[in-house]
């Protein structure tokens, strides 16, 4: 397998997923505003600290109020981490692949860019921003049934698999982070009023909240959401199933010692964590400190299987 294809399906499948998750990312956030009470002010450019953007949009907007955030995030093709620019590199990986991928993946792929390209710029507004955050999550569950239901578990497949759950990991992270107590802005001092509403949403936005009822069957809290999103291995949003799917895929390929020995190291962090500490004091450094591995682990996948020597 060439290592240009194995990068281009490897970001293709990334930026498919990451279009997908700061969808739910933003739809968490405006789930979070109708649930509380209309004296509390969201505090939306956490969104941009937390998707690592602050500097790009302080570039191109002067007031990080509900519009130009959520314009930024969803259309601003300024933005590379914007949902339309994921989309742009997902269609661009993709095209050159289309001898890899069966013709109906690469139409879906399609169609979702081009529904994104025609829809983003008029679905600001929060009834239909909603409608185009849910059509994103639901297209690209089209995708990912189509791939995994007619791909053979080839090496293709596998750097499918790789992007996606590295990149799912992270942004579940993200999402999690958006939990943090800066979204409530100047009302972060009666934030455990609104503790458990704030972790609904989360579970919500991951399409978490009934498996998690199933599974817990304890009321919702921070540390029983931080231990499910975190360390349960049944549910597929969640850290450590991510992180044992990317290791079982990278069983599978050549000279994987480096990658997997990061990825160990980062799945025993997690699995280590006192989440009752966390659930009390706050899970943003934690968070912060387990997404720098998961930048780590990208590295080592790209030196290893990405790389290409310069010709002497």
């Amino acid at each position: 397998m060439l290592s240009r294809v194995a990068e281009n399906v490897y970001w293709m499948a990334r930026y498919l997923e990451r279009a997908e998750n700061t969808a739910r990312l933003i739809n968490a956030t405006s789930n979070l505003l109708l649930d509380l009470p209309r004296s509390v002010v969201v505090g939306w450019e956490s969104l941009l600290n937390i998707m690592g953007c602050a500097e790009a949009f302080a570039e191109h907007y002067n007031v990080a109020d509900e519009r130009n955030v959520t314009r930024f995030l969803i259309a601003d093709e300024r933005n590379p981490g914007s949902i339309q620019s994921s989309l742009n590199g997902a269609r661009d990986n993709a095209r050159g692949l289309r001898d890899q991928l069966q013709r109906e993946t690469w139409e879906q792929i399609n169609d979702l860019y081009l529904y994104g390209k025609r829809e983003a710029g008029n679905s600001l507004g929060r009834r239909r921003r909603y409608q185009f955050m849910q059509e994103i999550v639901l297209r690209r569950q089209a995708i990912i049934g189509i791939s995994s239901s007619c791909m053979s578990r080839n090496p293709v497949y596998r750097f499918i698999i790789m992007g996606r759950c590295l990149e799912r990991a992270d942004m579940t992270t993200r999402i999690l982070d958006s939990s943090a107590i800066e979204l409530l802005g100047q009302h972060a001092e009666d934030h455990e009023a609104y503790s458990n509403l704030r972790w609904v949403s989360v579970l919500r936005s991951l399409s978490a909240y009934q498996m998690y009822r199933q599974s817990v069957q304890v009321r919702v809290s921070g540390r029983a959401v931080l231990r499910y999103l975190l360390q349960d291995r049944d549910f597929p949003r969640s850290v450590a199933f991510c992180l044992n799917d990317l290791s079982s895929c990278l069983r599978e390929l050549p000279n994987n010692r480096k990658p997997r020995r990061i990825l160990s190291q980062v799945l025993r962090e997690i699995d280590e964590a006192d989440l009752h500490t966390l659930a009390d004091t706050g899970p943003d450094a934690f968070l912060d400190h387990i997404q720098v591995g998961f930048n780590d682990i990208h590295g080592a996948i790209a030196e290893i299987y990405f790389s290409v020597k310069e010709a002497a």
